[in-house]
């Protein structure tokens, strides 16, 4: 437990020290996972992709310091098996539903009561943060979802078995198929793959009919070229209080855009 300055790449690729302070805590079964905080106020909850980070996603391209600077609080969660937190290999640590306990814990850890606090996810994170809204575990005063269609939610099998494939073939997998970007991204992150193919496992069903749920004020912001999860437009047409925003990129490249903190701020400073 405790709190460190962090050092990451500046926006100019210089290395300096940022106010990023990091922190561990204990989730629901004990795994200790690290939350990344920058900036003072309103607290924005940011919940990273699949084999990502809260650095790879939200720090290093200024994410965090956009939000900073508009007043806002960045606390950035490293799910479990991913960034600075723990990665078990006992099967008794993926239950189903975990990555939506391990935000709940975070919430729980800060003492942030409903409406109190904004939420946002990417890709892996949107589906994680939809989930946790639906199924009323959490209820943020805003929510985005970013780079998440319909059927990154409906057809989260297919998408899946993917991603175990990448991980059960990865010493085969070879350029030119189209698993080896995935492949390329987990190994630069150094994704532990044992720990990973569990929590793969462990991801539920979704019913689209609980969308319906989600009655806060919801972003759907997603890459012009990003088709990943589906059509994100389809999934705000769904929601009964969406608004769909479009930015530059792919799946892979929108979260390096500035574009994409831009409209998280923008969608949020709105009263």
């Amino acid at each position: 437990m405790g709190n460190a300055a962090g050092w990451r790449n500046g926006m100019d690729g210089n290395v300096g020290i940022e106010r990023v302070m990091s922190e561990n805590i204990a989730s629901f079964d004990g795994t200790r996972l690290a939350v990344h905080k920058t900036g003072a106020g309103r607290p924005v909850i940011l919940l990273h992709g699949l084999f990502s980070s809260a650095h790879m996603n939200w720090i290093k391209w200024g994410h965090d310091t956009r939000l900073a600077d508009a007043g806002f609080e960045a606390i950035m969660l490293d799910f479990r098996v991913h960034g600075d937190s723990e990665a078990p290999h006992d099967p008794a640590s993926y239950p189903a539903g975990v990555l939506v306990r391990d935000a709940a814990a975070l919430v729980g850890h800060l003492g942030l009561a409903p409406g109190e606090y904004d939420l946002v996810g990417f890709s892996l994170g949107a589906r994680t943060a939809i989930h946790a809204c639906a199924n009323g575990v959490l209820s943020p005063r805003k929510l985005i979802a970013c780079g998440m269609g319909v059927a990154g939610l409906e057809d989260w099998e297919r998408r899946a078995a993917h991603f175990k494939r990448v991980i059960d073939e990865f010493d085969t997998i070879k350029p030119g198929d189209p698993a080896y970007v995935a492949r390329t991204f987990l190994k630069s992150q150094g994704v532990d793959r044992a720990a990973a193919r569990l929590l793969l496992d462990a991801m539920d069903p979704f019913d689209l009919a609980t969308l319906a749920n989600i009655t806060m004020p919801t972003g759907v912001i997603c890459g012009v070229d990003d088709q990943d999860n589906g059509s994100a437009e389809d999934l705000a047409a769904k929601l009964p209080n969406a608004e769909y925003f479009e930015v530059p990129g792919t799946h892979l490249n929108s979260v390096i855009k500035p574009e994409l903190g831009e409209a998280i701020v923008g969608f949020l400073d709105r009263s």
